[in-house]
């Protein structure tokens, strides 16, 4: 605990740092109040001992400045007799108490050691509040591996930015769980979170989709329609499967992006838009840039900060934690009372590869909920397919009348390219990085297995 003394009489000074080092104090000295405002900012001292009367900055000038500048160490003021007026109005402004002048050894440090527990409880609220803020922030997220906590701690430094975001990963990982994350930790929260799967809206009606129309634009458009940019005007836009749009509104898409503007089918004029987009995707778009089906611009417009969602096959300690979570917001849902999952179910769920990711072990767990007798999830609520999952599933099983090495060696060899490429979220070139081959060697390994 670091103590700053501010005192224009040395001897107290003095005294005041023999009995505080004595204690077990780190202790720093000032001579005046101006002298003891920079001491302040270059030493962050926990608590601040500052004599009322001084030269040059008096204690209430101090601690008005003091706070000014953000300070935030408890403050105790120092007064002779006939300075109580003095020594109350800087409680008012802000200082914690008053030592009264002339003072024992045993006064002082009773009045340091009360401060300093106050201090000591104050950062532990203060750490405490940090936590759940922590933990509201991330919501329905389960962030308990590595790989997981990597993608959210940068989720986190770039949710108050309106810089694009670009979310890779298998389906089912939780992308769409981080772009309302990321919108809600931004300054847009107040603002609409307008979600659109660009894989499932007819290729026809993207572009009015997106853009809107004016009435009697084509035939059928009866009304004006505002399109999902105007929607989200001040908020967040999320292009979910943003790699299924097709060529011609890449191009579209990008110079709103790029002028923030927009104009709705058959209108002469466009509308300026204030959006920030969060984009998401399960395909490998780096490669769907080399092979020409998205376009180069727009990748690098839209993956300014790239985020990727491991699966859960890698990220399987976070299984038991998921699972009760999932249970608990189904039953309070479904208003089923559950107590839990037997040790040989959380194992089955341990073992089991989970190609559907979270979204497949939520469905399992909400069947098993459902169809459990005694509030309590055992093996036999689970489904066959997860007690017993197939040897192909993606486990090695051996059929033992059949021992080549050349049949099962490319059964391997398979097998951990679609690890790989699941881990991956399918980008080609980590891929290669892991399974130790060169990216063009995977690219044939791929063709020959027929994968993906």
């Amino acid at each position: 605990m670091k103590i700053l003394i501010i005192d224009d009489d040395a001897g107290l000074r003095k005294s005041l740092t023999l009995i505080l080092s004595d204690a077990g104090y780190d202790v720093v000295q000032a001579e005046d109040g101006e002298h003891g405002l920079a001491t302040a900012r270059e030493q962050s001292p926990d608590i601040i001992l500052c004599d009322v009367r001084m030269p040059k900055l008096g204690g209430i000038e101090f601690l008005e400045a003091y706070r000014e500048g953000g300070g935030t160490a408890l403050i105790l003021v120092m007064t002779a007799y006939g300075g109580l007026d003095l020594a109350m109005e800087a409680m008012k402004k802000g200082a914690y108490d008053y030592i009264p002048k002339p003072f024992g050894s045993d006064d002082v440090l009773l009045i340091v050691r009360k401060a300093e527990e106050r201090e000591q409880l104050r950062q532990e609220v203060g750490r405490l509040r940090k936590e759940v803020r922590a933990d509201a922030r991330f919501g329905e997220i389960v962030v308990g591996s590595p790989a997981m906590r990597k993608a959210m701690e940068v989720a986190q430094k770039v949710a108050p930015y309106d810089s694009p975001v670009l979310i890779t990963g298998s389906s089912g990982t939780g992308k769409e769980l981080v772009a309302r994350m990321l919108h809600r930790e931004s300054g847009r929260s107040d603002m609409p979170f307008i979600p659109v799967n660009c894989g499932g809206v007819p290729e026809q009606l993207l572009e009015s989709e997106f853009f809107g129309f004016v009435r009697g634009a084509f035939t059928g458009a009866d009304r004006e329609k505002e399109g999902l940019f105007e929607a989200a005007d001040g908020g967040t836009l999320f292009l979910d499967e943003v790699g299924e749009l097709p060529g011609a509104l890449q191009v579209k898409l990008l110079r709103a992006l790029q002028e923030g503007e927009v104009r709705r089918i058959g209108a002469t004029q466009t509308s300026r838009v204030d959006v920030r987009v969060i984009s998401a995707t399960n395909r490998d778009l780096e490669e769907a840039v080399d092979e020409g089906d998205f376009r180069k611009d727009l990748y690098y417009r839209l993956a300014v900060v790239p985020i990727h969602l491991p699966t859960l096959q890698a990220r399987k300690e976070e299984i038991p934690q998921l699972a009760h979570h999932l249970l608990a917001r189904h039953s309070a849902r479904l208003g089923v009372p559950i107590e839990g999952i037997e040790p040989e179910a959380m194992e089955i769920l341990l073992r089991y590869p989970w190609p559907g990711n979270i979204r497949e072990l939520e469905n399992v767990l909400e069947r098993a909920l459902v169809l459990t007798d005694d509030h309590i999830v055992s093996v036999d609520d689970l489904p066959e397919a997860v007690r017993r999952p197939a040897p192909d599933t993606p486990g090695l099983g051996v059929d033992q009348d059949d021992l080549s090495v050349k049949k099962h060696g490319a059964r391997l060899e398979k097998h951990l390219i679609e690890l790989a490429l699941d881990r991956t979220g399918g980008n080609k070139t980590q891929a290669a990085d892991l399974l130790e081959l060169s990216p063009r060697a995977l690219r044939y390994k791929v063709q020959e297995y027929g994968i993906g």
